[in-house]
């Protein structure tokens, strides 16, 4: 056993990467006007990780959901993707009531909660949307939609319980 899988976490209580593992770290997100869309993340209560003017026309922001093992990075020349161009951008949360209505006390605007038509996830855009929650608010099913000062499409999914080996 290599000492990388002797231990979960470093001597500074940091989780260590395993041999064989492959994880998201961050998902860039391409806006406008870093400083607008690092006041709107942050008022979604995100941690700040790092601001970093590093240099002229190069500036890297880095916010963190809570609880998320994944981060997103903005800022300027980071990405040459048009502003407001992600989308399915996909959140989950335990409650999606309860993460609903904390983001519209931030100021956001989001969908009324919507499940799709298959019953399978969702399809892109608005298409195959049905009204209210899955039935029973069946797991993975339940789905609210919102995007950020640039249009960039984030949804919520509720998970109270992951499907096997998740």
């Amino acid at each position: 056993m290599s000492s990388v899988e002797a231990s979960s976490e470093s001597a500074a209580g940091t989780p260590k990467v395993k041999a064989g593992e492959v994880k998201l770290e961050v998902v860039v997100v391409p806006v406008s006007d870093v400083d607008r869309a690092k006041r709107f993340y942050e008022g979604l209560g995100w941690r700040l990780d790092a601001d970093l003017a590093v240099e002229d026309g190069y500036r890297v922001v880095q916010l963190t959901p809570p609880g998320s093992g994944c981060s997103i990075i903005f800022g300027e020349g980071v990405t040459s993707a048009p502003p407001g161009s992600s989308e399915g951008l996909q959140l989950s949360v335990f409650d999606i009531d309860e993460a609903r209505a904390d983001l519209i006390a931030r100021g956001v605007d989001v969908s009324e909660l919507f499940h799709d038509v298959t019953g399978i996830f969702h399809h892109a855009g608005t298409r195959g949307r049905v009204s209210g929650p899955a039935p029973e608010h069946a797991d993975y099913g339940s789905f609210a939609a919102f995007s950020d000062p640039d249009g960039n499409g984030w949804l919520l999914q509720e998970i109270k319980r992951r499907l096997p080996g998740r």
